[in-house]
């Protein structure tokens, strides 16, 4: 799959002479559950439908988190389902009280659909932000990296052509948008590359126990400062936020591949 470029909150996939489509949000839910496999995987996130809005699905907005500025600006947008990486529910109950009370508000007052998918977006081997990351650095003779929960939700893979760590460093800046923070423990040239998107440092010891020279993920982890220098992995740190606008943005364009539902990215980047 091509990776879809960012789109503003004013612009959409298709052309606004094209006939709008429409498909009943249930039918929706029901693929997405399906071709995500939701129910295969033991994710503190409730995954899946968090909120019940409108029954029928003619436009979707997408966007990595769930605040109370993306559910407005889909709300905005005339967006019936927002698509999420970080929803609202992490395996306890929240008060609604706060900002949570008024993140439900806007969407209940907009009938709007909230549907997130955190760890099943992250290891989808089509539309996953390892899997899409991986693809935008043509790696090659792809495996599963990145231990989560008795799993692998990462990738593993050779780069076609050996790079300077400062090279490849500006490649993904290139890539993301996001200034790298960079760790080199390890060889000054990269070849052999762990991906592990979001927050990946504690996959260090199973890059070096695997052999790779590399791992690039999101987010550092003071407890994990110190691993790559010690068991001789690169560590690029290109961004929670950034490594994970991929799966989003992808899932999207699979839903409007599929349905033929115009969609939006929601892009309100973090620096994190």
């Amino acid at each position: 799959m091509t990776l879809p470029e960012h789109t503003t909150p004013d612009s959409t996939t298709q052309d606004s002479t094209t006939q709008p489509r429409e498909i009943s949000r249930d039918v929706l839910v029901a693929w997405l559950n399906d071709y995500l496999q939701i129910s295969a995987f033991k994710d503190p996130s409730l995954n899946g439908l968090q909120i019940e809005g409108t029954e029928t699905i003619r436009r979707i907005a997408a966007s990595v988190d769930t605040s109370a500025r993306t559910l407005q600006d889909a709300a905005d947008s005339g967006a019936d389902l927002l698509l999420v990486h970080h929803g609202l529910f992490w395996g306890q109950p929240l008060a609604v009280t706060g900002p949570h009370a008024r993140r439900l508000q806007i969407a209940l007052s907009a009938n709007l659909n909230l549907y997130a998918a955190h760890i099943p977006l992250d290891a989808h081997p089509e539309v996953g932000n390892n899997a899409m990351i991986a693809n935008a650095l043509t790696l090659q003779n792809l495996e599963p990296f990145g231990e989560w929960a008795g799993g692998k939700i990462g990738l593993a893979g050779e780069l076609p052509f050996v790079q300077s760590l400062q090279d490849f460093a500006d490649r993904v800046q290139k890539l993301t948008g996001e200034i790298c923070l960079v760790h080199g423990g390890g060889n000054p040239q990269v070849h052999r590359l762990g991906i592990l998107s979001g927050g990946g440092a504690s996959s260090i010891p199973e890059a070096a126990a695997m052999g790779l020279d590399t791992v690039l993920t999101g987010e550092p982890e003071h407890k994990h400062f110190h691993d790559g220098f010690e068991y001789g992995v690169n560590v690029i740190y290109a961004g929670h936020y950034e490594t994970e606008v991929f799966g989003v943005r992808a899932l999207a364009a699979r839903v409007e591949d599929e349905f033929g539902i115009p969609w939006q990215f929601l892009h309100h980047p973090t620096g994190l």
